[in-house]
């Protein structure tokens, strides 16, 4: 879990020379090669999940419209119980296009042990509307990063 933000940008960068001209779609690529590794995480259920969520937002300037891929790992202490959880976000901000702004909000988490295909999961994602709307943008921002919650 440690590395997981390096592996992380060594898949962004896989056949690129600058992040600047990574799309949606190359970005969604890499998230799910990265979302195909596997790390070593507790036996919990849910321990390794994926999430997808997309809206508007306006954390820290102007509302943009903004997809997050994130990773989720479960961190338990010495006697096997919830401690945190560590988070790998790649969050991608778009302007504000009339096309971005009706699009809402939504969120769909997959997880490793839960039985489901990661690449059905995937394939689900890739046939809602929003997709249609994102997948050929360029994002105006790409941030990877991690944090504990």
């Amino acid at each position: 879990m440690d590395e997981a933000v390096g592996l992380l940008e060594g898949e962004l960068e896989v056949g690129r020379r600058v992040s600047a001209d990574l799309g949606t779609e190359d970005v969604w690529l890499a998230f799910l090669r990265f979302g195909r590794r596997l790390f070593d995480v507790s036996d919990a259920p849910e321990a390794d999940g994926l999430l997808f969520q997309y809206g508007i937002y306006s954390f820290d300037g102007p509302p943009a419209f903004m997809l997050d891929l994130t990773r989720q790992f479960e961190v338990v202490d010495s006697a096997g119980d919830h401690d945190h959880y560590v988070q790998v976000h790649c969050e991608l901000r778009y302007e504000l296009p009339p096309a971005l702004q009706g699009l809402g909000s939504f969120d769909s988490w997959f997880f490793h042990d839960a039985g489901e295909d990661l690449g059905e999961w995937a394939e689900g994602l890739s046939e809602r509307a929003v997709w249609k709307t994102i997948r050929t943008l360029k994002p105006a921002q790409i941030r990877v990063y991690q944090e504990h919650v």
